[in-house]
């Protein structure tokens, strides 16, 4: 019987042992998608308690205390942190077999040292006074998190009207090494379900660059000022987050009408706002090729599923759920069309429905290109998949369908800074899948060979896949 979470936590043979200490544990971080507020890494944030940095916008969580028959008074209410905090403890031994019991452990153990204690009702005073203690020391402020954490790159999530002051702020000085840039997330520019926010988004798009955007032609022209923009300051990746790709045919005259029609706050048929979004993609996926970036498409969630919940709390409060979204053709057609005219960048796909994984991963093999090795990259198992069995369903259909060696690894997708642990869970269940394979003459033994490849997935291809060089 293994002790839990001892220094072979989810290594099952030598050979994966092997594998993570001396290729996988010793890598940096390139965290190349999360969604951390620059702002607190700009003002070298310290939290009060693990409440604030735990547990305030855990969706995960939340949903867990949820299940639990927590109150919500105790999750996003007015009870103090403290409350909360042991609201949460109680629930952890609820958690068995789900994910969130191995990351809570993880997390208390790295950054905090805490591995003696198992986190439940009666040891929640104890942990919560024990990590608020450390939380005041510098080593544990936003920037020292990361530091000890050996992060060396940070992409967030920015939308264009973004003015990226804290991003700024951050490269101004020379003290803090940690390179946080801005990612691109143009949801909004597309959003013609919802017209008054629209409109509104459109409204101050204009201020900042100075049209009162009344056409389709100037709404493009004011994406590429702030895509400019962007790339100026150092962005070189977009992101959005859709159902499903949209690629119905359109003419320009089309979806100039539709955009006319959309800005008097007339409503749309919804082929004209599929028109609308199918034109609109295309058209950022184009801005994206010519400035050589990458773009990353997350496909599938349903969100706001609850209705009287959302009244209540408002969007991204853990009322979002797997979609089941039919998508093959529609993603076909959109990646043609971009490589039919030569304007298909470099692209990673994310889903979150796991019975797409098999589709996503022999999708991108059709478009792979010359002198960019992986090119087209099936994303790390994502949101709900972002998990044991996800990851390894994801790494096995990636590697059945594509070139697992040319994977560009993990990421948080997260607004915690203690989510770092993460990719320590990735990295074991990685070398996991090759020692087993070692061990059973499916791989060579040879820990060189493999060792590489690990490196490669851990830290390395993302440095060269990304072009962007750490300091």
């Amino acid at each position: 019987m293994k002790p839990f979470l001892s220094e072979d936590f989810l290594l099952e043979t030598e050979s994966a042992q092997t594998l993570y200490r001396e290729f996988a544990a010793p890598m940096p971080i390139f965290d190349y998608h999360c969604h951390l507020p620059v702002q607190e890494i700009a003002e070298n944030k310290k939290f009060d308690n693990l409440t604030s940095i735990w547990l305030n916008g855990d969706h995960y969580k939340w949903r867990a205390m949820r299940a639990n028959g927590v109150d919500e008074r105790y999750i996003t209410g007015a009870a103090s942190d403290r409350e909360k905090f042991k609201a949460w403890a109680a629930t952890v031994p609820c958690t068995l077999r789900n994910p969130l019991y191995h990351w809570t452990h993880l997390e208390l153990k790295k950054p905090f040292g805490i591995a003696d204690i198992l986190l439940d009702s009666d040891s929640a005073d104890e942990i919560y006074d024990r990590c608020a203690e450390l939380l005041q020391q510098d080593e544990f402020s936003t920037r020292g998190i990361l530091t000890q954490m050996n992060v060396k790159v940070v992409c967030t999530t920015d939308d264009p009207l973004d003015s990226l002051q804290f991003h700024q702020q951050i490269a101004d000085d020379p003290a803090f090494t940690v390179k946080i840039l801005p990612a691109y997330r143009p949801d909004k520019a597309m959003a013609v379900e919802d017209l008054h926010s629209f409109n509104q988004w459109l409204d101050a798009l204009g201020v900042i660059t100075g049209s009162d955007i009344a056409s389709y032609a100037q709404l493009l022209e004011a994406l590429a000022a702030r895509h400019q923009f962007f790339h100026k300051m150092g962005c070189r990746l977009s992101d959005h987050g859709l159902e499903h790709p949209y690629s119905v045919a359109f003419t320009e005259d089309e979806v100039a009408a539709v955009f006319v029609k959309a800005r008097q706050h007339k409503t749309l048929e919804p082929v004209e706002m599929v028109k609308f979004k199918s034109a609109m993609l295309h058209e950022l996926a184009v801005m994206d090729c010519e400035k050589g970036w990458t773009q990353q498409f997350h496909f599938g969630a349903i969100r706001n599923v609850n209705t009287r919940a959302f009244n209540r709390l408002g969007p991204d409060t853990g009322y979002d759920s797997i979609g089941d979204f039919t998508m093959a053709a529609s993603l076909a057609r959109f990646l043609d069309r971009l490589e039919e005219q030569e304007k298909l960048t470099k692209t990673i796909l994310y889903n979150i429905n796991p019975r797409d994984n098999e589709m996503i991963a022999a999708m991108i093999g059709n478009f792979q290109g010359e002198g960019v090795p992986g090119k087209m990259q099936f994303g790390s198992g994502w949101w709900y998949n972002d998990q044991k069995d996800g990851m390894e369903r994801q790494i096995n259909a990636l590697s059945n369908l594509g070139l697992l060696s040319r994977f560009v690894g993990m990421l948080t997708d997260s607004r915690s800074f203690l989510s770092y642990p993460r990719h320590e869970y990735f990295r074991r269940i990685l070398c996991n899948l090759f020692g087993r394979d070692i061990e059973n003459g499916e791989v060579p033994a040879d820990f060189e060979l493999v060792g590489e490849t690990i490196k490669d997935i851990c830290y390395r291809n993302a440095v060269n896949y990304f072009g962007i060089a750490p300091e």
